[in-house]
């Protein structure tokens, strides 16, 4: 196999050992949950917490069916709200996972939380089983904001969960939606300076989406809530990349922000467009060039995988030119860029066969630079990032 283009063609093939088709990274999904959310669109369980012992079990079934050929060194517990588990069964969960996935060095091993689900005890247990990276759904600190969110926590709750977290595991994250209804730009930089001032390693900010069929999107439809405007929008994510820029952050992905070397490692997987195992209701997972979906019911999750069948719903499998066009996609959204030489290695097609003529216009409208062998959005272009990145990407 060529490791670099000959003169004559711009691609190459992909090395099939590569971190973008063997996976070194694991996701956990857990659906259970004390509410669910009005914005929220994921794979959610409300009401049914007498199925959380049974649900370990089937996903103690899936993992040991999960062919695993190479030590990952990435954990990412999503949900849901997996500390709504108790201590015991989070202790049972993540020795599942340790058993049967071997580690590299330095692993990177996250769970996401509310405030009001931390306990000292659930901390702890999670620790001793190499946890090291809380990420802490805070959403906003205001509390009409928190509640046209549906939120079910309140803001006085955020400090102590965060003292608790910080007594056995330093390294946390805290998640913040900008875009609510009513909610200002006093409000927003209230929420980022608290969670400067608590010592956050790193903080994202997701601007709501109304996603169809949701309360919320009802809510919005009927008139009940007004979707604050793109310029009221816009302030707020400038406000953020000023504003976290100035206290050291980096801007490392279009909603992400981070202190030196606390870059969520798991969720640059994503953006790069590596390999991943994906366990669990609603997981997803990318393996060996093709992406599966499980079911997203949790009864019919559990159901299938008695059986003995795969939880896997849908499936699918791109060409290489249409997944080197994905890799574009995701890569433009990390400050990083992308870079030509890296992404002729992963895809076998350069980059210019993507893009072809498109890239000149945007340049030169400031959106897009092209330097050093690496094109990047400038922060204009992130704060257009759909519609330009389709416009690169697909033409």
């Amino acid at each position: 196999m060529a490791n670099t283009p000959s003169p004559s063609t711009d691609q190459l093939t992909p090395d099939r050992s590569a971190p973008w088709l063997e996976p070194r990274g694991l996701y956990v999904h857990v659906p259970f949950c004390a509410h669910h959310c009005g914005y929220c669109d994921f794979a959610v369980t409300v009401g049914q917490d007498h199925l959380i012992e049974t649900y370990l079990e089937a996903l103690a079934l899936e993992i040991d069916r999960t062919e695993v050929t190479t030590p990952v060194d990435t954990i990412f517990i999503g949900g849901g709200t997996p500390t709504l588990l108790s201590p015991d069964q989070l202790g049972r969960l993540a020795g599942m996972i340790r058993r049967h996935f071997p580690t590299r060095p330095n692993l990177e091993f996250s769970i996401e939380s509310t405030p009001e689900s931390i306990t000292a005890d659930k901390v702890a247990v999670l620790a001793d089983h190499g946890l090291n990276r809380f990420s802490l759904g805070v959403q906003s600190f205001q509390g009409h904001t928190l509640r046209v969110l549906e939120r079910q926590h309140s803001g006085d709750q955020v400090t102590p969960a965060v003292e608790i977290i910080r007594r056995r595991v330093p390294n946390f994250s805290m998640d913040f939606i900008f875009g609510a209804p009513g909610q200002t730009i006093t409000d927003w930089e209230h929420d980022l300076k608290r969670a400067i001032a608590l010592g956050s390693s790193h903080i994202s900010t997701y601007g709501l989406t109304y996603e169809k069929g949701t309360p919320l999107w009802k809510q919005r439809e009927s008139g009940d809530v007004i979707a604050l405007g793109e310029t009221d929008e816009l302030a707020l994510y400038t406000m953020s990349h000023e504003l976290l820029g100035s206290a050291g952050f980096e801007h490392y992905e279009i909603s992400n922000f981070a202190k030196p070397d606390h870059r969520c490692q798991h969720n640059e997987k994503y953006w790069a467009n590596e390999a991943y195992h994906g366990v669990g209701v609603g997981a997803v997972r990318y393996v060996g060039g093709r992406r599966e979906h499980n079911k997203r019911n949790t009864k019919d999750y559990i159901r299938v995988v008695f059986s003995g069948e795969s939880p896997t719903f849908q499936q699918e499998e791109l060409s290489p030119f249409e997944r080197a066009r994905e890799t574009l996609a995701v890569q433009l959204r990390r400050s990083d860029g992308v870079s030509r030489q890296a992404f002729l290695h992963q895809t076998g097609h350069s980059l210019k066969s993507i893009v072809q003529h498109r890239l000149a216009p945007m340049i030169e409208a400031g959106l897009v630079t092209d330097e050093n062998e690496c094109v990047s959005l400038t922060f204009a272009g992130k704060c257009v990032a759909d519609g330009l990145v389709s416009k690169v990407v697909w033409g």
